[in-house]
């Protein structure tokens, strides 16, 4: 059950550090094998992917790569309920990213003579990583698929593991295709990241790669990183729920159970002045859990968790912004008074009737969340995810000749001659024609 604080007894740095979590480092043997994994999919390319899939996912599996005509048979075998959720979430995905402001390409004038700028274009090729295993998670691949065609990328890549008949989830596969994926391919793990990492011979190689996954996912992701980009490290599912005195408790009990359904290592925290409405709380859980199909997880992912009792909710946002969630529920009577004091959160859910379930599946921004803290310096997966700048510098003649004495100096303070050559080597030759 829910560990309980008293933050108005005791200094907020001494409760602060009573919750400070540190962060799950990969074991040694856990690295080692993500390497070994990594070095055989740059070497042996397609036959490392047969043979790990075989071995972790599906022992017969023979083809590496959808092809169309599974993507029309999920089509078929989908109830229309589900269909329509998927579309239905796909487009209120899409229209959000449509409206989100976008970087533009610019151009200034030089005050010493010329043009300077920016050009902003998108990712040719990006691969997207949706995990299997425990779950099923279409969602996920609407939730990054779709901000990428809103990007303007050419080529999205999705890899996610097969069932252990070899096939995809129906659900998936229409998620793919409502979204915009090219290629789909029933890869999971580590060997996954390494495929869309180097290329093989059925998998093509990507600009970048985002999506959550396992330690052995994220391992892979940090070891590559460089040789193709990606989003964040993706931890645990995190949320805060702020709220006071008047919230029904079995809402703000079944609002703290929403993301630890996800793991045994998922955490919440329930941050509220009302003493009272912690102990209903959790009586309000207690009740709940036992009709929870993931019971088993959520009492492991509880005893990890949090009630903190507060002064005031300032004081709960202070503590929430130490904490910088990936979810920050704020549940309290007049939110729009407290939003502006939200410093560090992935997603913020205002008010009573803004679950965070509804984030989860279609109310318009990506789930794909910075965790563990990284809300501090993160952001959520959005179009310019998906987007590269390009810095422009156009001098005319005058121009350089303004800016060279400097420039020269600069380089000589640095000990670069070869810089300072290269500048004057233009401004001691006579003027040419400057190119349109």
């Amino acid at each position: 059950m829910l560990q309980v604080l008293d933050a108005t007894t005791q200094p907020l740095a001494q409760v602060l550090a009573q919750l400070r979590r540190a962060a799950a480092q990969p074991t040694p043997e856990q690295e080692a094998a993500v390497r070994t994994i990594i070095e055989r999919v740059r070497t042996e390319g397609d036959r490392a992917l047969l043979e790990l899939t075989r071995q972790y996912d599906c022992p017969t599996l023979e083809q590496l790569e959808v092809h169309s005509s599974e993507i029309e048979a999920a089509y078929e075998q989908l109830d229309e309920h589900t269909l329509h959720a998927i579309q239905h979430a796909a487009e209120r995905v899409r229209q959000y990213h449509q409206h989100q402001p976008r970087p533009a390409s610019w151009w200034m004038t030089d005050l010493a003579g010329g043009m300077l700028g920016q050009r902003v274009r998108p990712l040719q090729r990006v691969g997207l990583y949706v995990p299997g295993g425990r779950a099923l998670y279409p969602s996920t691949v609407i939730m990054t698929a779709a901000p990428a065609a809103v990007a303007g990328v050419e080529e999205i890549i999705l890899c996610t593991p097969p069932q252990a008949d070899g096939t995809l989830h129906p659900a998936v596969l229409v998620a793919a295709a409502e979204t915009g994926v090219s290629r789909i391919f029933k890869i999971g793990g580590a060997q996954a990241i390494a495929a869309m990492a180097f290329g093989t011979e059925t998998v093509p190689p990507v600009d970048k790669i985002v999506g959550p996954g396992n330690v052995y996912v994220n391992l892979a992701k940090r070891l590559l990183w460089g040789i193709v980009g990606v989003d964040m490290w993706a931890g645990a599912s995190e949320a805060v729920v702020i709220t006071e005195a008047g919230t029904p408790p079995e809402v703000v009990a079944a609002e703290l159970l929403t993301q630890l359904e996800h793991g045994a290592e998922s955490v919440a925290y329930l941050l509220t002045p009302s003493s009272w409405l912690i102990q209903e709380t959790i009586a309000a859980i207690g009740q709940q859990l036992p009709i929870r199909t993931r019971r088993a997880i959520l009492e492991q992912s509880l005893r990890g968790s949090y009630a903190i009792h507060t002064e005031t909710i300032h004081q709960a946002i202070q503590i929430a912004n130490a904490i910088a969630p990936e979810h920050l529920t704020l549940m309290v009577k007049h939110p729009l008074k407290w939003l502006p004091w939200i410093e560090n959160a992935g997603c913020v859910l205002v008010g009573t009737a803004t679950p965070q379930a509804i984030a989860d599946y279609l109310a318009g921004p990506s789930h794909t969340l910075p965790t563990g803290g990284a809300a501090r310096f993160e952001s959520p997966i959005s179009v310019e995810t998906f987007l590269k700048r390009s810095s422009v510098v156009w001098l005319t003649e005058d121009g350089l000749a303004t800016l060279a004495p400097d420039a020269v100096q600069l380089a000589h303070t640095e000990g670069f001659d070869g810089h300072a050559y290269a500048i004057q080597v233009r401004t001691s030759q006579p003027r040419s024609h400057q190119g349109d």
